[in-house]
């Protein structure tokens, strides 16, 4: 019989055998392309960084905190930040709003080695000063004046703690007492909008830094604070009442039952009582197709639930709205505020799409202007100032303030005036809206502040009568336009900057 030859067991695996190549043994060459591997990881991993990337790594900090940085023009981060700063002479400047920037020409060096792992580090400092400690806190509050209209946030919703912030950067000066005094001021004026318990806690967070010169207040420094703010309260007519809108339910149910709250209360009734309106004199003044009539000046309970007694000085007001045939007067010498302009009109940010549209229900019976933004109704009470006969050349056309339009509307329903001013167009008035107008504050600081809104007061003919009433108040952006809101202007002195 013949052997069969039986290959040797591999057990199923294919052997490879390498061979040598150049004479060079595969376990020498193999050495050498496994460090050749090595150093061309080692090189891309160590050297290649700092090659295509020179540079340091910027530690950039600012007092106060919060500082753009920019590098050569352009902003990289806000302190505190690390950011990669490029090989070579910079120009690095750290910019705050209200702060001269601090402004610092470096040599930044790179490294070649391990930059990546271990770069080269540059901390860079800069102390920012201010010479309007004021404005910087203004700052603030206008932002959170802004930020009140967003409302209570959820948990899906935060609001910046932008009162607070200013008054961390403005704060060391506060030790200052003639800038303590203005810092205290713009406070006041904040609380103008502080409708929500976030923004309550924000206002307080801004007191007790302001009182701790921008720091963390201490034990002392926070009992002091809240005397101020309880005093302050104390002999503000309406405070209890807002405070008790304000608080927890829990908190609330507390004060109500206190007798502060039931003294306010009681104050609050008297003064309902002690309104003074004038007696209207008849005095009519023509100025164009408007007709405007004289009123005395006299004191005004304005506010609900928050009454407050409102010293009004004497003024004309316009008998009706503005017609078309005045607004077409207008138009005739500002063109740049015709319908056709309207697109150019929006971009400058003046109207909106609304611009002069008229209501879809053509059985409104008065010739009224409609769909007039705030900035469109500014516009034609500067140019109607034109016309002013020389015995008024130091008075002024202008939207009347929510006081002055409620004080005229209160004289025509007592028929003092020929005047109805509810149901027509919802009105401008000329001054910011504030949700909370009864806490007092200095008119610079109001118009410093400002506000993003504007009131609108009277309702108009699609208003259920019930809802409406003199001091019914309600509030636009100043570009916003309807086919229901118009205005009618005043005549009053001009205001003193």
């Amino acid at each position: 019989m013949f052997e069969k030859n039986v290959p040797e067991e591999t057990n199923g695996e294919d052997q490879v055998r390498l061979v040598p190549i150049l004479g060079v043994r595969p376990g020498i060459y193999l050495t050498i392309l496994y460090a050749l591997i090595i150093l061309l990881v080692l090189f891309f991993v160590l050297i290649y960084p700092g090659l295509i990337k020179p540079g340091s790594l910027g530690i950039l900090n600012s007092e106060p905190l919060g500082a753009a940085v920019r590098v050569d023009g352009v902003t990289l981060g806000v302190t505190p930040c690390e950011i990669f700063i490029p090989r070579g002479r910079r120009v690095i400047e750290l910019v705050l709003p209200g702060f001269q920037s601090h402004r610092i020409e470096q040599e930044i060096p790179g490294r070649i080695f391990a930059s990546a792992l271990f770069p080269h580090k540059e901390f860079i400092t800069g102390k920012l000063q201010s010479d309007n400690p004021g404005a910087v806190l203004t700052l603030g509050a206008a932002d959170y004046a802004e930020w009140s209209f967003a409302g209570e946030p959820t948990t899906a919703f935060q609001i910046p703690l932008s009162l607070s912030e200013g008054a961390y950067r403005a704060g060391p000066a506060g030790t200052d007492l003639r800038i303590y005094k203005k810092f205290n001021e713009i406070l006041q004026a904040s609380l103008r909008f502080t409708s929500t318990r976030a923004a309550l806690r924000d206002l307080l967070r801004a007191k007790f830094l302001i009182d701790n010169g921008g720091l963390s207040p201490s034990p002392v420094t926070i009992l002091r604070s809240a005397e101020e703010i309880l005093t302050y309260l104390a002999e503000t007519p309406g405070a209890a009442a807002w405070l008790g809108a304000i608080l927890p339910p829990e908190e609330a149910d507390v004060l109500v039952d206190s007798p502060w709250y039931q003294k306010d209360q009681e104050g609050a009734v008297a003064l309902g009582l002690s309104s003074s309106l004038g007696t209207v004199s008849g005095e009519t003044l023509e100025i164009g197709t408007l007709s405007f009539k004289e009123l005395p000046g006299g004191t005004l309970v304005q506010g609900t639930p928050f009454p407050h007694a409102t010293t009004v000085g004497s003024f004309w007001i316009a008998a009706t709205e503005v017609s078309t045939e005045a607004w077409d007067g207008f138009l005739a010498d500002e063109p740049e505020w015709r319908a056709e302009n309207t697109q150019v009109l929006i971009e400058r940010g003046l109207v909106n799409s609304d611009y002069l549209l008229p209501a879809d229900n053509p059985s409104y019976p008065y010739p009224t202007v409609p769909g007039v933004s705030w900035y469109a109704a500014r516009a034609y009470c500067l140019w109607l100032s034109r016309f002013l006969p020389p015995a008024l050349a130091s008075y002024e056309v202008r939207l009347p303030t929510e006081a002055e339009w409620e004080y005229a509307a209160k004289l025509g329903q007592r028929g003092e005036l020929p005047l109805d001013m509810l149901g027509g167009l919802w009105e401008w008035c000329g001054d910011p809206f504030a949700p909370l107008s009864f806490f007092p504050a200095a008119r610079e600081i109001i118009r410093d502040i400002s506000s993003p809104e504007r009131p609108v007061k009277g309702g108009s003919w699609v208003s259920s009568p019930v809802t409406i009433d003199v001091e019914t108040r309600a509030s636009l952006p100043p570009s916003s336009c309807s086919p229901f809101v118009s205005f009618r202007p005043v005549i009053a002195l001009r205001e003193t900057p």
